[in-house]
């Protein structure tokens, strides 16, 4: 069952928390808890049916990342990360989703889908070159999901599509060091002159429309859902585990903190017991606001409904606002939690505080964007926007 893929991450959660140190130290979720978390079965909870997955519930996979994330934030961000390309690859080609798991159904992908990359169209495919950035979880990936703007014959980009390929056919360059999410491991992949055959090329056009090859072979409602809400939750749900992992740290930490400067106790101290009320609140309503909009939209494809605009535009602004809501709460306890909680070390606050601003400089994080595409769906606007 995929509750007890739920019940065995957090039974894994300490041992993740206490590894958050090294994580950060070596720039990389440790290969430990990689394989701990493969385990426990949650990289095949999006994963189709057809190749060994549970093509579960997305409301069990977002809480699994949360919980993994307030026990580390960079784990539980790759987690994510990683944990959602099984679900886009269903929507691929069946020979494609074939070369991914016919051999191991435990195969693991990275991406980068920033179209940062060249793409020349050829016979049966594509020549792809270049450099992609951000790949979170790179190290722990035997594939790679790339962004690439495709030219006509003029140069002009028309197309905007997903290349799948193999790591025999990239390397890795070791960049990421940064202040926040360091354990991600978020390095560049570097593509030169690969072909790329034309059922390893996803557009974005039929994903947006929710006509993709992959349903051929993957029926199940899972894969009916808009890329754009499954993939913005999958960046905001991090950030909001670990704002509630800084939550449960700052009230441990304060329940026992004396505060020289006002010879009290800060449990005694009524604007701290305010500030503990805000960030609960938003805290949580950042998360019921994100499992809400995804269970809904789960509920309406199993009952074979077409999904509106409204509700992918909603599921798009309450998704930015929970990430601006976590960063929120974890600033209102950082500034109450003393000048202790600044000094280098494994100050889980502190950490948290890093990662969670590092995670909200994601493109699915911009909030103005967004949001301008909910009021537009509101006012009866034409929307454009490929990611509503």
């Amino acid at each position: 069952m995929v509750e007890d893929v739920l019940a065995a991450i957090r039974a894994l959660a300490p041992a993740l928390r206490d590894r958050a140190a090294e994580a950060e130290t070596l720039r990389r979720v440790p290969d430990t808890s990689i394989k701990e978390l493969e385990d426990t079965g949650f990289f095949q909870l999006l994963q189709p049916k057809a190749f060994g997955g549970r093509a579960a519930d997305p409301q069990v996979f977002y809480s699994a990342v949360k919980e993994i994330a307030k026990a580390c934030g960079s784990t539980g961000w790759v987690a994510s990360v990683v944990g959602v390309h099984p679900w886009h690859v269903a929507l691929f080609d069946p020979r494609a989703q074939q070369e991914v798991w016919g051999e191991d159904p435990k195969t693991r992908i990275a991406s980068s889908y920033a179209p940062t990359g060249r793409v020349t169209p050829v016979d049966g495919g594509f020549r792809l070159s270049g450099r992609w950035h951000f790949s979170s979880g790179c190290d722990h990936a035997q594939w790679a999901l790339l962004g690439c703007l495709v030219p006509d014959a003029d140069g002009n980009p028309v197309d905007m599509r997903t290349f799948l390929i193999p790591a025999s056919q990239y390397r890795i360059d070791d960049v990421w060091d940064t202040v926040g999410l360091r354990g991600t491991g978020s390095n560049d992949i570097v593509v030169e002159d690969v072909f790329v055959p034309e059922h390893r090329a996803l557009s974005f056009g039929p994903v947006t429309a929710l006509k993709v090859p992959g349903h051929e072979l993957n029926p199940e409602p899972l894969y009916r859902l808009p890329y754009a809400g499954v993939f913005t939750t999958t960046i905001a749900t991090p950030v909001v585990g670990i704002a509630e992992g800084a939550y449960e740290s700052y009230i441990e930490a304060t329940r026992q903190r004396f505060r020289i400067s006002y010879g009290q106790k800060v449990a005694e101290d009524p604007f701290a017991q305010v500030r503990i009320a805000r960030a609960g609140s938003d805290i949580d309503a950042a998360w019921l606001q994100l499992t809400r909009n995804i269970g809904e939209m789960y509920a309406a494809v199993q009952r074979g409904e077409e999904l509106t605009m409204a509700q992918r535009t909603r599921t798009r602004r309450d998704q930015v606002l929970a990430t601006e809501r976590a960063v929120a709460a974890i600033d209102l306890l950082v500034e109450n939690a003393g000048g202790n909680a600044m000094r280098t070390g494994p100050n889980p606050v502190q950490r948290a505080w890093r990662d969670a601003h590092t995670g909200r400089g994601h493109a699915a994080n911009d909030p103005e964007r967004a949001l301008v595409m909910f009021g537009q769906s509101e006012l009866g606007v034409d929307i454009q926007d490929p990611m509503a």
